[in-house]
């Protein structure tokens, strides 16, 4: 009776180290897997505002209003199959001086792909970029964060820099209400943050037939909260940037801090 009361205990204790050990593996800030783009500088007052899963309009065209009014650059972490149905909205992005990233064509946990699977993703999606906006990214960030040795290499041999995050995910996609989403944001920023939103819902194309649920592809919540998260760190000092002038500021800070050590 002992034993078979120890074997489901074991398995639940088993469950429980594997699912808190993928947890901590899968942290947007862990480096286990292999280098990736965290945050910026630790010492500047700048952040990234970046969105996932678009473009989807309306809301995509929303979010790009509020930051045109609000004077924001921003990068958006783009899903191929919906830039292919979007291209309008791609373009507008850059047009207005917007950076893209690539976030594969449909949106896959690519740790059940093979390096050859995830090659055409990431290609499809780059392709779909320049057919849309005559312009290429060397931006990635995998879907879901989802990542491992395989992926981060792959990405690299394709020539990106893998992009992940360092302010936790507000759950927008649960709906929580645009004050709230804005409330988990800017309680974690910090110097250097990156945070991410969503414009979309994994690439969905929400205005084709079958369409999808509405409350899949409705980021009405997201446009309001971008505009609270802009003007309440603005008030607190902080500037927003694209991802590569976040990189571009690292790089400059890296190397203002080698030559201080080097001088001493």
């Amino acid at each position: 009776m002992k034993l078979n009361l120890r074997i489901p205990l074991l398995a639940a204790l088993l469950g429980a180290a594997a699912y808190v050990g993928y947890k901590l593996a899968e942290d947007p800030g862990n480096q286990l897997w292999g280098r990736t783009v965290v945050a910026g500088p630790a010492d500047q007052r700048e952040v990234a505002l970046t969105f996932d899963d678009g473009p989807n309009p309306p809301y995509t065209d929303s979010i790009l209003d509020v930051l045109r009014d609000e004077h924001v650059r921003a990068t958006f972490f783009v899903v191929g199959r919906a830039v292919a149905a979007n291209p309008a909205t791609v373009r507008r992005i850059v047009r207005e001086g917007h950076a893209l990233g690539n976030h594969t064509w449909d949106h896959p946990h690519m740790l059940v792909l093979s390096r050859a699977a995830m090659r055409v993703q990431l290609h499809r999606t780059d392709d779909a970029i320049f057919a849309a906006a005559g312009v290429r990214t060397k931006l990635m960030r995998p879907p879901f964060g989802a990542r491992d040795f395989a992926v981060i290499d792959e990405a690299k041999a394709e020539g990106y820099q893998v992009v992940m995050w360092s302010v936790p995910l507000p759950k927008d996609w649960e709906m929580p209400g645009d004050a709230t989403i804005a409330s988990r944001v800017v309680d974690n920023v910090g110097d250097g943050s990156i945070i991410v939103l969503h414009d979309g819902n994994r690439g969905l194309h929400c205005g084709r037939p079958p369409l999808p649920a509405p409350h899949e592809c409705d980021r009405s919540q997201d446009v309001a909260a971008t505009r609270r998260i802009v003007e309440t760190l603005r008030s607190r000092g902080f500037r927003f940037v694209t991802i590569p002038q976040l990189l571009a500021d690292s790089a400059r800070d890296a190397a203002r801090h080698t030559v201080a050590r080097s001088t001493r």
